[in-house]
């Protein structure tokens, strides 16, 4: 049983606090940690505190390259009992995370034993696996025993960890890192460490280099999976410039040839952080519910290396096709975003572009570089001082032993009988008696000379900038070569390609099998799709209260539009709409249709068609079917009302002459050039009203006359001549129309 605890008898004890005051308090606590100690890297090393741990806990291991591995569960248990105080899952994930070659571009850790796989399969426990650093970890930790870095003392104070590493790699940009801190996150992914190297060379020579410069040898991510970036230029050297953007990868694949015409493709890269076993299972998921007609199965032949294998539903189909409608749906296309969200100095959280990015690196390796320096200057002073007491030891070597024999306290007594300082004497003192023997007058002399050649270089670059860039440049210069294109770990494995252009239309069918439908909408508005061109529609049944309102004809791939009272034009694609035998679905649930209001016409968008758009006060005009196609669930506005006003009429302009007929029975015939031709707007005057507004507006040829249907469906037509006393200008009033026109007050003329 835990121990109970009573509140305090004496009211004294008890400190009230406002709640709002101790929580932003204790929230800002928590998430300055997040930001600070969990989620960010370091802009210097490149590296979050859980990394820092583990490697530096591998260096008091001494897990060198070409060292005896260790067990994991030795490491993992060092770094939380000396440096991370957090669970040891969570110390295991990272550092097999800097193991997998798939995960880390250049890794860390030298795993041994099963560290996961691509597929997504988890790691053996920490008990099976062994680890030691790789050259790219000591080249992080170069110096670190020389000063190069400023300690802290860990969380019980009971030893020292470093602050940052000295990080002799561009790791930050090398290696990348993802990350989610309190309001704020990080995204960087891997580059390749020449080309970061060389970018790095440039900055040296000319500090006031910006970022764009920089893309002449940073081209873009290099990511361990390999794969193809497909981004403009433009997008790149943006993203590069803000720190903020994001980089569209591909699969990589090949065709390959079988017997007797027929081919495969070989996906053998995938994108980054993409799991092959689930990126199959979707591919597999898309196939049953029939989303991806031009594939006909997909198979695994992976080894060590990736090899997807997808064969087409038929050899006639264009293998770029297939692929393009894959990379539509599934993440053989990734995005992967660049956020560069780095602590500065360790300290500030901030958004950076490229070129300060690697000019804090510089600036650290040059800091590091003056620490280093100044710790091997104080080693020199101290040898020199301890080799001027030795000198006068050897020189007066007698002296000295009956000194330390005879005297009670010898040190005071060389001190005062040889002038010697405390270091000197301390040296003397300490001397084994075997190294008597290689006290020579010679020997000391020439480690004094060659200290004192050493020293005045290093005061030379201490008080010179210039001459510590060069060491610099020279620190650089190295790790380039180590990791230089021609290298296996250093070659660039992801390329830059455009994305090929396919025709959308092309693309939209690729992705749907193209079947004759017949579209059935009802009188209240419910929607449904019918296999095949029905003519007979009898038989069809409605909810109560409801009947059919119209039918067409269209195929699986079409793409409908809807013209609305609103007067905006809505896109509905028929391979989303509901079909089999149940009443259908209400239009507005595909698109954000407004309660007040109601679908004016529903027809097949065909493209490059021209409509007469009209209101109900009369105002139209013409306008061209390909401005009213909008891409999302809201619409397009193409004529302008406001209610009560709405849009009456959407008809296709067929001809040279506008017919139009009020809700009083009285219709104008006008030549089709007095209506302008517009993308958006209320419109011109088509008729004048006293009272009621538009009914409805057909276009027709003049030379065929205008033809109109009855409510029996019976067709009557005028020829202009017997037309002749309703001709007028746009604007008239009118009069009523000829014998025989419908009391319905409409042409009858639906869009085809």
């Amino acid at each position: 049983m835990g121990k109970r605890l009573i509140p305090p008898e004496d009211p004294a004890e008890i400190h009230e606090v406002p709640l709002r005051e101790a929580l932003e308090e204790r929230y800002l606590a928590y998430a300055l940690s997040t930001i600070m100690h969990r989620a960010l890297p370091d802009a210097r090393d490149g590296l979050k505190p859980v990394h820092r741990r583990i490697l530096y806990g591998m260096r008091l291991l001494r897990l060198d390259p070409g060292t005896a591995f260790k067990k994991s569960a030795k490491i993992v248990g060092d770094v939380m009992g000396s440096f991370h105080p957090h669970g040891d899952q969570a110390i295991y994930d990272a550092m097999v995370r800097l193991a997998q070659d798939f995960s880390s571009r250049y890794p860390l850790v030298d795993g041994q034993g099963n560290f996961g796989n691509i597929d997504g399969d988890n790691p053996a426990a920490y008990r099976y696996t062994e680890a030691r650093m790789t050259d790219v970890a000591r080249l992080l930790l170069e110096g670190i025993d020389e000063d190069g870095v400023e300690f802290r003392p860990n969380y019980d104070g009971q030893s020292k960890e470093p602050v940052v590493l000295p990080g002799g790699f561009p790791n930050l940009l090398a290696n990348g890192a993802q990350g989610i801190a309190v309001g704020m996150a990080t995204s960087i992914p891997p580059h390749n460490a020449a080309e970061l190297c060389d970018a790095a060379l440039h900055l040296i020579e000319k500090p006031d280099a910006k970022s764009k410069a920089l893309l002449k040898w940073v081209k873009g991510p290099d990511f361990p999976t390999g794969g193809i970036c497909v981004d403009s230029k433009q997008a790149i050297a943006e993203a590069y410039t803000t720190g903020r953007g994001s980089f569209r990868v591909r699969a990589r694949w090949e065709q390959e040839e079988g017997a007797r015409g027929a081919w495969v493709v070989v996906v053998t890269e995938i994108p980054f952080l993409v799991q092959k076993s689930r990126l199959i299972e979707k591919v597999a998921e898309l196939l049953d519910q029939k989303k991806l007609p031009l594939v006909g199965d997909i198979r695994d032949e992976s080894a060590e290396d990736v090899r997807i294998v997808i064969e087409p539903k038929s050899k006639n189909v264009d293998p770029a096709l297939m692929m393009e409608s894959l990379f539509r749906l599934t993440e053989l296309e990734n995005k992967i975003p660049l956020n560069l969200n780095v602590l500065i100095k360790g300290r500030i959280p901030k958004v950076v572009g490229l070129a300060e990015c690697l000019r804090e690196w510089l600036d650290h390796l040059r800091d590091v570089l003056i620490r280093r320096t100044n710790h091997r200057k104080a080693q020199i002073e101290n040898r020199l001082e301890v080799l001027g007491g030795l000198l006068i030891a050897y020189l007066n070597l007698d002296e000295v032993i009956r000194i330390i024999r005879t005297e009670d306290e010898p040190k005071p007594a060389l001190i005062k009988a040889f002038k010697l300082t405390e270091v000197q004497a301390e040296a003397i003192l300490n001397m084994r008696l075997r190294s008597l023997r290689k006290l020579e007058e010679m020997e000391i002399r020439t480690e004094d000379k060659n200290l004192r050649n050493e020293l005045k270089g290093i005061n030379a670059v201490l008080a010179s900038e210039p001459e510590q860039w060069k060491k610099v440049s020279e620190q650089v210069g190295k790790v380039r070569d180590m990791f230089g294109p021609k290298t296996p770990l250093g070659k660039r494995r992801t390329t830059f390609a455009d994305a090929p252009e396919h025709d959308l239309a092309a693309m939209e069918e690729a992705l749907v099998e193209r079947e004759p439908v017949t579209v059935v909408v009802s009188d209240k508005g419910w929607i449904r799709t019918m296999k095949g061109h029905v003519e007979d529609l009898s038989g069809l049944a409605f909810k109560q209260d409801d009947k059919l309102g119209f039918a067409f004809f269209a195929e699986t791939t079409s793409k409908l539009l809807l013209f609305a009272t609103n007067g905006k034009f809505y896109s509905l694609d028929v391979a989303k709409l509901p079909g089999g035998r149940g009443h259908g679905e209400p239009i507005r649930l595909f698109i954000d249709l407004e309660q007040e209001a109601a679908p004016v016409a529903l027809f097949v968008h065909k493209g490059g068609r021209k409509f007469l758009v009209a209101s109900h006060e009369g105002q139209g005009f013409v306008v061209n079917e390909d401005d009213c196609v909008g891409t999302t669930k809201k619409g397009k506005q193409v004529l302008n009302v406001d209610m009560p006003n709405e849009a009456r009429v959407v008809t296709e302009v067929i001809g040279d002459t506008v017919a139009v007929i009020g809700d009083n029975r009285k219709m104008l015939i006008f030549p089709l050039s007095e209506v302008p031709e517009m993308a958006r707007g209320r419109g011109v005057r088509l008729q004048k009203y006293k009272d009621g507004g538009l009914s409805d507006v057909a276009v027709f040829d003049a030379k065929a006359g205008l033809t109109w249907k009855d409510s029996a469906g019976r067709e009557f037509s005028a020829s202009m001549k017997e037309l002749a006393e309703w001709k007028g200008t746009r604007a008239d009033a009118g009069r009523l129309p000829p014998k025989g026109f419908p009391k319905s007050n409409k042409f009858g003329k639906a869009i085809g």
